[in-house]
């Protein structure tokens, strides 16, 4: 830690221009600072953990003779003063706001420092002048995620769930919030805590060999060695394949909207987010570029892509659209092939693009409303992007594309492309050992295999080893000032 570690902070803990604001300060002297600007019934820096006071911001005006820790102090009176002389010189006080002060002690904070939030008027004004008085009185303003980090460093959370906040913060739909506070509790770093035990346990039994290499004991029991690692490698691929869901969810779930040109794509568009978002024309190849836009379904975000229509077309700005269809396509995890029912016969053609196993694929039929009574084929859905006929069957089956069950079943589901690519590597290090084991690796160097394993696994929960600066400020520097 640096000695800046040990200031006290401060910053504004909610977005500019509402009706009250919310200023957060921490550290040792948190609570002295805040008394130096504050007027209420008592001392804050006497004041019980979890309690509210209620009083006045202000700053002192007039000709002081000194300034002590941010204080101003007036000129010492003569013992013959009178109290009347005494108020006639003392410094005016000049009211900013007020507030009410939520104290909180340590360790038993956020930050696990002592720690104040003072709840003011949302003025831009009113929370620049609390922040300049509290700068003067001792604090000084926040760095970018220096909040949180400090609860991680004081052990009140560990990485994985220093960086939930973010994403809680940054959700925008039931599942992604849900997703979020999963982690934030804890939940995933207990998954990953019971394996690491379980790998430090086998360590413990392969180094007790080499205490008694001279004996040739085997504390480590090959068979059951190799089972147990199995088993351990098969929770971490679960929850390494679960990160297709968790991102997909983070993210929002990635939709193409792709067929033919002048299929009816933008009007379904417009349909599905009840605005009139991408340009609609009877003209073939009107889109020419990928139209991206986010509506909410049932509590799960989605990423509509409105492409392109593909078709063999000598037009260059033309096929640079459908270029960019096709990397839709690729990307997305859905697709809704939308079919021209004036124009589809009786038999549906495979599709002329590539639909990968992780992929669903809705085959959707438009235009019913001119072709009436029309039987569509066994899979396929109809609907009418004109009229909205239909519409509700579409949403319920991009729905029920996208399992979520695991997030309300206490699952573990990762949605962290760093926690991904840790538990890519500790299942690599974990194949290792296992052909190790199987071609009689010395027991010193599987050890060593399986200390990787952990070690990989410790990148995400910040222990089992030693997570540089540069890792952390990495990871920190993405919150808000007030986080």
């Amino acid at each position: 830690m640096n000695d800046t570690d040990h200031d006290t902070i401060v910053a504004p803990a909610t977005a500019p221009g509402g009706a009250l604001a919310v200023v957060r300060v921490s550290g040792a002297e948190a609570l002295a600072v805040c008394d130096r600007i504050f007027r209420g019934r008592g001392k804050l820096a006497d004041a019980a953990a979890y309690t509210l006071h209620y009083g006045r911001i202000v700053e002192q005006e007039g000709t002081p003779s000194a300034e002590v820790a941010g204080v101003r102090v007036a000129p010492e009176q003569p013992e013959s003063a009178t109290d009347s002389d005494r108020a006639a010189s003392a410094p005016a006080e000049r009211t900013i706001d007020d507030v009410l002060v939520a104290v909180f002690r340590a360790p038993h904070s956020y930050t696990g420092e002592e720690s104040a939030e003072i709840s003011c008027h949302g003025s831009q004004y009113i929370v620049s002048e609390l922040l300049r008085l509290l700068c003067r009185a001792g604090a000084r303003m926040a760095s970018p995620g220096e909040f949180t980090i400090r609860a991680y460093l004081n052990g009140k959370m560990d990485l994985s769930q220093a960086e939930a906040v973010a994403d809680l913060i940054a959700s925008s739909s039931r599942a992604a919030h849900t997703l979020a506070t999963t982690q934030l509790r804890g939940g995933y770093s207990a998954d990953l805590e019971a394996l690491r035990e379980r790998l430090l346990e086998l360590v413990s039994l392969l180094e007790l060999e080499l205490d008694f290499s001279e004996e040739e004991v085997e504390f480590a029991d090959r068979t059951q060695l190799h089972e147990t690692m199995e088993q351990i490698d098969a929770r971490i691929e679960a929850m390494r394949r679960s990160f297709t869901l968790g991102n997909a969810i983070k993210q929002g779930v990635a939709v193409a909207i792709v067929g033919a040109p002048n299929a009816g794509k933008s009007t379904l568009l417009n349909r599905l987010l009840n605005e009139e978002r991408a340009l609609v024309s009877d003209i073939a190849g009107t889109t020419r570029d990928v139209i991206e836009e986010r509506t909410n379904i049932d509590g799960v975000e989605f990423r509509f892509l409105d492409t392109a229509g593909i078709r063999t077309t000598e037009d260059q700005l033309e096929r640079m659209g459908i270029e960019r269809t096709l990397s839709s396509i690729a990307r997305a995890r859905i697709i809704i092939r939308l079919l021209d029912a004036t124009q589809a016969g009786d038999t549906i053609p495979s599709p002329d693009f590539e639909v990968r196993q992780e992929q669903r694929l809705l085959t959707v039929m438009n235009k019913l409303d001119r072709c009436p009574g029309r039987t569509l084929p066994e899979g396929i859905l109809g609907l009418s992007a004109k009229t909205g006929e239909g519409l509700d069957t579409l949403r319920c089956a991009l729905r029920a594309a996208v399992d979520t069950q695991a997030l309300y079943h206490g699952d573990t589901v990762v949605s962290n492309s760093r926690h991904a690519e840790a538990l890519t590597e500790a299942h690599d290090a974990l194949l290792r050992a296992l052909e190790g084991l199987h071609e009689g690796l010395p027991t010193d160097l599987l050890s060593e295999e399986i200390r990787q394993v952990i070690g990989h696994i410790g990148t995400i929960t910040g222990r089992g080893q030693i997570t540089p600066d540069e890792v952390l400020q990495n990871i920190f520097s993405k919150f808000c000032i007030g986080k």
